[in-house]
């Protein structure tokens, strides 16, 4: 297909609203939990074989300066849901400084009824909405509940350090609890997993006629580190360690599964109208250097401020639009994906966000480097931030700390600190700092947060 045909695609997609006859994209995001930049094939991993998922990269597009909402979970998880940067969303830390006791959780600070996720947007547009895995953003009973946040269907962990266990007695579905037999005490039969996996291709069998969003946050390989005994078993003969072999095995699970979900949409017939996202939530857990080398040639983990802790790998899918076998420099974050599937859906996006649409570089266009701030802010350590300008980076660690600053064209690694040498960049950067963030009444600056 001729790359002048994708923006004539882009543009069809973002009027579809207004032609009937013209159908819309469905929308599915895929986002794993702790995956780092450097654990599939397609981002240079070489010991664990990720076949589907490098496949997808191969039929469509790789993103390799995409960026999460945070190094950890709640808060990346909040940016992406409202488009707003860590410095504005409301729950910038996966627990507040400051207890609310009337609150099922007095550090858990759900999602208010003003907050407007990407999945109301999408509900409101005219889509069927429906989330398998790991929520977060409120617990039960209060206004972050998934139903009440743009979702018409949904199963998994409201509570993130539940989500620890794949084993758990029992899951939300919907506002009601299900409970899983196979873990009743203490037994290990059910993992969640293949549960989320399940639910998720039957929302597609039910609504492939249909136009559907389809969120998928899924909990691998995140704490515990345990596959399922058959892709445990795939690397046995490893002279690995049972940590090491089990990371592998969530991995291959994870790639077995997204496979499933691409070719049920390749035997509905609805791969060519259905635009899928995978990516990370925030960086490595464990960087097994020697071995896996999660965070690729990046510095830092989860987090971390530098780029081994926020960048993450990002493949969009749907053939014959995105193109395939195309990889792209371009710089974004999770902020961008609300405005960005509002307008692939014909539709509009919240006034009060970070984010702006990149969907023209998803089919091909190119996107000049704007002159846009991408922010980020973390209180588990105290109060760190860290801020991308054009290919500058800087992270200051702590209040009142020193900005670092980097050359991310030049040292993607962040290995020198050239703040004394680009004094005016690092001036408009502080500039830039003393306004980026609102105040936060759960989330003060230099206040740290527990961590979870």
């Amino acid at each position: 297909m001729s790359k002048l045909i994708f923006p004539l695609l882009y543009l069809l997609s973002v009027t579809a609203a207004a032609q009937p006859d013209k159908p819309r994209p469905n929308l599915i995001f895929i986002m794993v939990d702790d995956l780092g930049y450097g654990d599939l094939g397609s981002y240079g991993q070489d010991v664990i074989p990720t076949p589907f998922l490098d496949q997808m990269a191969r039929e469509g597009m790789r993103f390799t300066q995409a960026y999460a909402g945070a190094p950890v979970c709640a808060p990346s998880r909040s940016v992406l849901m409202t488009g707003q940067h860590s410095g504005h969303t409301l729950i910038r830390g996966n627990f507040s400084a400051v207890e609310v006791p009337e609150l099922p959780n007095p550090r858990r600070i759900p999602l208010r009824p003003e907050d407007t996720t990407v999945a109301e947007v999408l509900q409101q547009a005219g889509y069927v909405t429906g989330m398998f895995g790991k929520w977060g953003l409120g617990e039960a009973a209060t206004t972050g509940e998934p139903n009440r946040q743009g979702f018409d269907e949904w199963v998994g962990f409201l509570n993130q350090r539940r989500a620890h266990s794949h084993y758990p007695e029992f899951l939300w579905e919907n506002q009601d609890t299900l409970k899983l037999s196979g873990n009743a005490d203490k037994q290990r039969q059910q993992h969640t997993h293949p549960l989320f996996t399940e639910y998720a291709l039957d929302f597609i069998n039910r609504h492939h006629d249909t136009t559907f969003f389809l969120y998928l946050p899924y909990c691998l390989p995140h704490s515990e580190i345990a596959a399922t005994p058959p892709y445990a078993d795939l690397y046995k003969d490893k002279d690995w360690t049972d940590k090491q072999k089990h990371f592998a095995g969530m991995i291959s699970m994870i790639d077995s599964d997204v496979g499933r979900l691409l070719n049920l949409l390749k035997a509905h017939g609805i791969a060519e109208n259905t635009l899928v996202f995978f990516c990370s939530d925030n960086g490595a857990a464990n960087r097994y250097d020697g071995l896996f080398d999660s965070s690729g040639p990046l510095r830092g983990r989860k987090r971390d401020m530098y780029e081994g802790g926020i960048r993450t790998p990002m493949i969009a899918w749907m053939p014959g639009s995105v193109p395939a076998g195309a990889v792209s420099d371009y710089p974004w974050y999770f902020p961008d994906v609300l405005p960005t599937l509002a307008a692939v859906a014909g539709t509009e996006a919240p006034k009060n966000i970070d984010g702006m649409n990149i969907a023209p570089a998803l089919f091909g266009e190119d996107l000049p480097l704007t002159d846009r701030f991408m922010y980020w802010e973390f209180h588990e350590k105290g109060f760190d931030q860290a801020v991308r300008w054009k290919n500058w980076k800087a992270v200051r660690q702590g209040l009142n700390g020193q900005l670092e600053l980097y050359n991310l064209a030049e040292d993607p690694a962040e290995t020198k600190d050239v703040s004394r040498k680009n004094k005016k960049v690092v001036k408009t950067i502080e500039s830039y700092l003393a306004e980026a963030r609102s105040l936060s009444i759960y989330w003060p600056a230099g206040q740290g947060a527990a961590r979870d």
